[in-house]
Parts: structure tokens; sequence; C-alpha cells
């Protein structure tokens, strides 16, 4: 029996589609191992920054490292554009493409296996599961390679989905994260149009003991009908990842985003209107070209106004093929880190606010580890970090906390 590993880079599709990959092969009689070498290593790559293809290379070293006689197989995002630069990487037996990652198990097999897998069944060493709904990407914002790595939107049936979720629950995962690389659109290309909305209603009426979130939202996906609809539901948490990367309205039409600061601050308070424990978390992008500093003050300004539990800061990372790479007025890399500081520093302040908030509040918390002895560690239904102290098994259980105290990054609570 030959013995694999799954080196997983990226976002929460990626993570989806290794976790779908691992359920192929040992399904097909292949062995996962963890800390022995393998027979197989399959690396499943980023390329969103220039970190991410660096990072992606080093575990292709690291595979070779660990077993130079192993089958190498690079697949994921990396692979789509820079192939020729991976097939250079002594030990790289094969490199699969995004569209056939999900055909691997033959091309080790060398031959085509039916076996009946539509979906996962679990989410190896996770207590929520990830679940993938959507594909591919149509925004095409100027500093971005994924719209040319994973093609068009493309929208998974509801049926599919359904089934997915319920075999999910059925097998004890208590939270289900729906995922996308665009999310927002989903439902747009199918031929029976059906929005996200449409989709979080069915899912809310399954039966058993769970909740929903949402990965991540364009806010230009944020319809009025979603507005009107998003306090009907039992199970959804209410925490919103919603990405702005600029405070400035210049910055924002260089990066193509299809929407200006004044609007995204509107539909962020919309939402906390309808939902007033709402959480949202954000990204920002520092450092884009020509961004000056009052450009970078209208992004603090900004976030003043949204007071976000997180942020989500990284740098500007020029990448080939997108229209942003040869724009002119690159920032010193000094200049970027004082800012990125700068904007960790408010972060902080901007969680501790929530917190403090938040105090005194009953919310639901899944439980996902024990951290030191008699003391599990989870997450409140609106992305608290928690800690309780108890001395039952709280692992995988949804419970309900009292919050009573801020220590660092989380809350303490009692149960």
């Amino acid at each position: 029996m030959q013995s694999f590993k799954i080196f997983t880079l990226g976002c929460k599709v990626n993570q989806y589609e290794s976790q779908f990959i691992r359920e192929t092969l040992l399904a097909s009689n292949f062995r996962e191992v963890y800390r022995e070498p393998a027979d197989i290593y399959i690396i499943n790559t980023c390329t969103v920054t220039q970190k991410a293809d660096r990072d992606s290379r080093h575990l292709i070293y690291r595979a070779y490292q660990q077993n130079p006689s192993a089958k190498i197989l690079v697949t994921g995002c990396y692979t789509e554009l820079d192939a020729d630069i991976i097939g250079k990487i002594r030990g790289v037996s094969f490199i699969v493409k995004n569209k056939d990652k999900f055909n691997i198990v033959n091309l080790l097999n060398g031959k085509k296996m039916d076996l009946n897998i539509s979906g996962i069944s679990e989410f190896s060493n996770h207590t929520r599961a990830f679940l993938k709904v959507q594909d591919g990407c149509d925004n095409f914002c100027s500093y971005c390679k994924i719209p040319l790595v994973r093609g068009s939107s493309f929208s998974r049936k509801p049926h599919d989905i359904i089934k997915e979720a319920e075999n999910l629950v059925q097998n004890g995962y208590k939270e289900i994260v729906l995922c996308g690389i665009c999310l927002g659109s989903y439902g747009k290309d199918l031929e029976k149009k059906i929005e996200l909305i449409d989709l979080l209603k069915i899912l809310d009426n399954l039966e058993g003991d769970f909740r929903i979130r949402l990965s991540s939202l364009e806010a230009w996906d944020i319809t009025e009908r979603f507005l009107t609809g998003l306090d009907k539901f039992k199970r959804l948490c209410p925490h919103l990842h919603i990405p702005i990367q600029s405070g400035s309205d210049k910055i924002l039409q260089l990066m193509r985003r299809r929407i200006t600061s004044q609007d995204y601050l509107k539909i962020i308070r919309k939402l906390k209107e309808i939902i007033p424990s709402l959480a949202i978390t954000t990204d920002i992008m520092v450092g884009f070209p020509q961004e000056t500093d009052e450009d970078f003050k209208k992004t603090v300004d900004l976030l003043n106004e949204i007071q976000p539990l997180k942020i989500h800061i990284f740098s500007y990372s020029p990448r080939n093929f997108t229209l942003a790479y040869n724009l002119k007025g690159r920032l010193p890399p000094l200049k970027i880190k004082e800012r990125i500081a700068y904007l960790r520093d408010i972060s902080y302040k901007f969680s501790f606010t929530f917190m403090q908030k938040s105090l005194g509040s009953l919310r639901s918390v899944l439980f996902e580890s024990l951290i030191l002895p008699n003391i599990w560690q989870g997450f409140t239904d609106n992305y608290i970090k928690v800690r309780v102290f108890s001395k039952d098994k709280l692992k995988n259980r949804l419970l309900p906390v009292k919050l009573i105290r801020i220590e660092k990054d989380f809350l303490w609570a009692e149960l």
C-alpha cells in the first residue's frame, strides 16, 4: 500500500480540494502518513502573492529532502501560469492543473477508477468543515492573478451542496463554512437562477445541531435581497468577512474594485442595523502603487468608521500578468512596513473595543481544542476567541457561554 502526504497552501477552497483529494486516495487504498517519509507527495499550491510562490517551491524542496525517490505531484494555482518554473525543480514527477486535480487518483493508479465520490465526508484534523460551493472569479481586480488561474465563476448545483452538508452534519461537524473564490457570485451561472441567499434558506432548514458561516463576500455582491433576508436565519453566524483593500477611492479605482469607500460604508452600516451583534472582518492591502500618505489616511478613517473585529493586513505583491504589474509609483519597503505596523496597532484597539462591548452577553461557542489542562478554546458565533475552564470534554461541542473578562486577544467565559 503506497503512502502519501498532502501539503496545502492558500485559501479555504484549496483546503477543501485537498480534503477531496485525500478522500479519493484513501478510498483507492492509499495510506496517509504524517511523521514518516511518504511514497507520494502532493503539493496543493497557491499563487496569490510572491510569498505564496516561494512557499510553494519550499514545500517541493522539503518533499524531495524527505524522500528523494518519492513521486512529487504539484497542483493548485501556481501550476497554471508557472508550470515551466515548477518543471525545473528537482524531484517533480507530475504537474496537475486545477481542472484535473480531482483526477489525481487516476493519474497515480495509471487507470480510471469510479470511486463514486461527489464531495467530502469529513474535514481532516478540523472541528469546522469547509464546503466549497463556487469556484472561479469574474472580477479581475488589477492586482490579482486568481481569475487567470481559476477561470470564470462556476457554481455547484444546490442538490450536491445540500447532500454534502447533510453528510458532514451526520458525521458530527457543528460548523459548516461555505466557501468559494467569489462566494457572492454563487448561482449566477446556473441554468436555474439562484442566489446565495436562496442556498442559505435551504441549508438553514436542514436537521441537526450545527451552524453556518460564510467565508468571504465582496461588498458589491451584498444585494438588497440579501440584506432583507439576513436576520431570518437561525443557523447563520453573525460574522461577515467583507474585503475593502483601501479607503481611498483613487486607489480602489486603480485596483479596479467595483465599489467606492462610501458605498462600502453604507453597506456595513446597514448590516449592523439589521444585526447589532454582527462582527465585520476585512482585508486591507498596504503599499499599492501610487498610494500616498493621504490615501493611507483615508483607509485609516474608513477603518475608524467600520471598527472591524479583525483586519487581515498584507502588502501589495506585484503579480506578473496582472494590470497593476506595470503601474508606476511603487512604495519603498520601509514605508510599507511602517503603515502595516500602524494598522496592526489600531486593529488591536478595534478588536479590544468589540470584545469590550460583548462583555456580559450570552453567545454560542464551538469549542475546538484543549490548550491547557482543563482550559478549552473556541469561537463564538460572531468570531470572538473564547476560553473556558471545564473538567468536562468540550471539543466539538456547541454550547452557550457568558463572556466575562478580556485577556489579550480573547475573552474568558463561563458555561
